[in-house]
C-alpha cells in the first residue's frame, strides 16, 4: 500500500490553480504561484541580446552582479534583523505564556477553596433543616450569620469571575497583537488534509479521508483513519518519512496491523510514484470543482474515487483495465 498525505484549501473556485503543499516536516510549504506576466531575470541574460557589443554586455554584466551582490548583502542584514526580532517576540510570548500559566494555577486554588467553601455551606444548611422547629429557632442567629457569609463570598465569587472574562480578553488581545507582529494573519488560506490511500498492487484507492485539522492533523487522527481502511492481508505499507508516520502511535498501528512500514528517502518523492502520482490527478480533477465546506469537499471526494476505482488506467500490467476490475482478476486467480 501507498500513502501520503496531501493539502487542499478550504474552498476553491472552478480553474484556480491548486499548488503543490508540502506538509511532512509538521508545517505546510506552499508552492510559490508565479504570476504569468513575470518573467524571470538573471545578469547572464544579457549576453542574449545581439544588439549589443560583447563589451558593452560585459559592463551590464557586471553592473548586475554587483547589484545582486550588494542586494544579497542587504536582505542578509535585514535577515539578521528578523531573526532578533523574532527572537525578541518567542521570549515576550515565552513571558506571556508564564504569566497566563500562573494566573491559571492561583485560579484552581481560588476554585479549590470556593468549591469546598460551597460544599461546607450546603453541608451545615442540610444539617440545619434536618432539625426540629424548635432547634432551629434555637440556631436562626447562628444560620443567618452564615447566610450574611455565603451572600458576601458569593458576591466576591461573581465579581472575581467577572474580572476573570476581562483578564481573558486582554490575555487574547495581547496575544493576538504578539501573532499580528510575527507576521501572522488572520485571514490567512485555511487548508483541508486529505489522506491518501492506494494499492500498490492495482491501484484502487481505498479511501480518502478529509481533516479539517489541515496543517494541524496529528498522528493520532491519521491512525485512526488507517485503523479503518487498511485491508487485513496488508504486507508494507509505503509513505515518505512525515512526521505523522513517525511517531509511537504509528509505530504501534504496524506492530497491531502486523505490517511493515517502508519509508523512502528524504527528499526522493519519486521513491513513492504511484502516491504522487495519484495526488497528481486528485488535483488536475479537483481543479475545475467548487467547494466552500468539508461536506462539499467530502462529496467530491467521494465522486473522485468511484471515477478514479472504474475508469482504465495505463499502469497496470494489463492497459485498458480499470483498477477495479483489475483486483477481481487478481482474486479469481
Amino acid at each position: 500500500m501507498n500513502v501520503d498525505l496531501c493539502f487542499v484549501p478550504a474552498q476553491h473556485t472552478p480553474l484556480v490553480k491548486l499548488p503543490a503543499v508540502s506538509g511532512s516536516s509538521g508545517r505546510l510549504v506552499v508552492e510559490r504561484m508565479r504570476d504569468e506576466t513575470e518573467q524571470a531575470t538573471w545578469p547572464g541574460r544579457v549576453f542574449s541580446c545581439s544588439e549589443l557589443e560583447y563589451e558593452e554586455a560585459m559592463q551590464s554584466y557586471i553592473a548586475a552582479t554587483q547589484d545582486r551582490l550588494k542586494q544579497s548583502k542587504s536582505e542578509a542584514e535585514i535577515k539578521v534583523g528578523r531573526k532578533a526580532e523574532k527572537q525578541a517576540l518567542q521570549r515576550e510570548e515565552e513571558r506571556l505564556r508564564e504569566e497566563r500559566y500562573h494566573l491559571r494555577e492561583r485560579r484552581k486554588q481560588e476554585d479549590s477553596v470556593w468549591r469546598a467553601f460551597r460544599k461546607q455551606y450546603k453541608a451545615q444548611h442540610s444539617v440545619f433543616q434536618a432539625l426540629s422547629k424548635a432547634e432551629r429557632l434555637r440556631q436562626t442567629p447562628f444560620q443567618e450569620m452564615l447566610k450574611q457569609q455565603w451572600q458576601i463570598a458569593w458576591q466576591q465569587r461573581c465579581e472575581s469571575l467577572k474580572m476573570r472574562r476581562i483578564e481573558n480578553l486582554a490575555w487574547q488581545a495581547q496575544r493576538k497583537q504578539l501573532r499580528e507582529r510575527g507576521g501572522w494573519d488572520p485571514n490567512a488560506q485555511i487548508w483541508f488534509a486529505v489522506l491518501v490511500l492506494t494499492d500498490n498492487c492495482t491501484r484502487q484507492c481505498l479511501g480518502l479521508p478529509l481533516f479539517v485539522a489541515g496543517s494541524k492533523v496529528t498522528s493520532e487522527m491519521v491512525v485512526q483513519a488507517l485503523e479503518v481502511l487498511l485491508p487485513p492481508e496488508l504486507r508494507y505499507l509505503i509513505s515518505d518519512q512525515g512526521t505523522h508516520f513517525r511517531t509511537t502511535v504509528f509505530a504501534q498501528l504496524a506492530q497491531r496491523k502486523d505490517f511493515i512500514w517502508v519509508p523512502i528517502a528524504r527528499h526522493r518523492a519519486q521513491s513513492n510514484g504511484i502516491a504522487e502520482r495519484f495526488v497528481r490527478t486528485l488535483k488536475e480533477w479537483l481543479a475545475d470543482k467548487a467547494w466552500h465546506s468539508a461536506q462539499e469537499a467530502e462529496a467530491l471526494l467521494a465522486t473522485f474515487q468511484l471515477q478514479y476505482n472504474d475508469r482504465p488506467h495505463q499502469g497496470l500490467p494489463i492497459p485498458g483495465l480499470s483498477p477495479n476490475e483489475f483486483a477481481k482478476r487478481i482474486w479469481l486467480i
